[in-house]
């Protein structure tokens, strides 16, 4: 099954332009959607998730009308946004049991079955009778992907879901999105460049609710072969080498910036080959170096 987007469009009424003419065509496996804040990632997300209309365009999922058979959709659909509320004081158990009724799971004794599944699944059954609103951040993401597992999604749709997670509870949950990944359709929205190298084998970059690039990584690492190169500066220094070059990034190492610049060729021999990175592809598409 394949998730095709095309021509997609949305301005607000305030005249903020969130997607232009965006075309993907998405398969089965994860597939990252890379963008700094406020590039329509969002937008583009909730548009797939039926809960907006766009101004122009079409998304089918499949043989489905994504934008005409929103209930067909929805029952097919999983979605974790960005952030989600919980009732306090509800347990997974009771809470999970609740939107498994939701979703259409009406049988008592085969909800309680798949609601236990799905906790141990993400390895939450163990606290199943705590309240969710007491839940880590980890723990509480784990959770949201508990109920985008009710009644066998073949889309799932996750939006910078790993905001505030500290680096295990991060890896457990990406762990885990990779395991669900192998057979269906995962969206994974962030502005995360090494969470989209690591875990997806196709991917686009989006910026100003444009689709600037769109393949796999490996695809995005062509572009910019043997064309990066590295050289720490002095801070006093740094706006002459933007004026000079086509500078991608600088980070701070040691109190010094280290920069990275585009280019054929190294300008001199202070600069070295720096490593490939999506990194650099990132910055090189959303400055429009490339």
């Amino acid at each position: 099954m394949e998730l095709k987007i095309d021509n997609i469009s949305k301005t607000y009424p305030n005249g903020v332009k969130a997607l232009v003419n965006v075309s993907l065509t998405i398969p089965t496996g994860m597939y990252g959607l890379l963008g700094p804040n406020g590039a329509g990632k969002s937008t583009l997300m909730r548009t797939i998730a039926t809960l907006q209309e766009p101004n122009s365009g079409s998304i089918t999922l499949g043989e489905l009308d994504v934008l005409k058979d929103k209930d067909k959709v929805r029952q097919m659909l999983g979605y974790l946004p960005q952030e989600f509320g919980v009732y306090p004081k509800t347990s997974a158990v009771d809470l999970l049991n609740y939107l498994a009724l939701l979703k259409g799971i009406h049988d008592p004794a085969n909800r309680k079955d798949i609601v236990s599944a799905i906790l141990q699944k993400v390895n939450l059954y163990e606290w199943r009778n705590k309240a969710v609103s007491s839940f880590s951040g980890g723990m509480r993401q784990r959770f949201g992907i508990a109920q985008c597992l009710l009644g066998d999604p073949r889309l799932i749709i996750v939006d910078e879901p790993t905001a505030g997670l500290d680096p295990g509870e991060r890896n457990r949950f990406y762990n885990l999105l990779s395991e669900i990944g192998e057979a269906v359709i995962v969206i994974l929205s962030t502005h995360i460049v090494q969470d989209v190298r690591e875990l997806c084998a196709n991917m686009a970059i989006i910026n100003n609710g444009r689709v600037l690039f769109a393949g796999t990584p490996d695809d995005g690492l062509d572009l910019i072969r043997n064309k990066v190169w590295a050289r720490q500066v002095d801070k006093a220094d740094l706006e002459s080498y933007k004026q000079r070059y086509k500078v991608l990034s600088n980070k701070l190492i040691g109190g010094r910036p280290l920069i990275h610049i585009y280019s054929d060729e190294a300008p001199d021999a202070s600069f070295r080959a720096a490593e490939n990175t999506l990194e650099d592809v990132f910055f090189a598409k959303i400055n429009e170096i490339l």
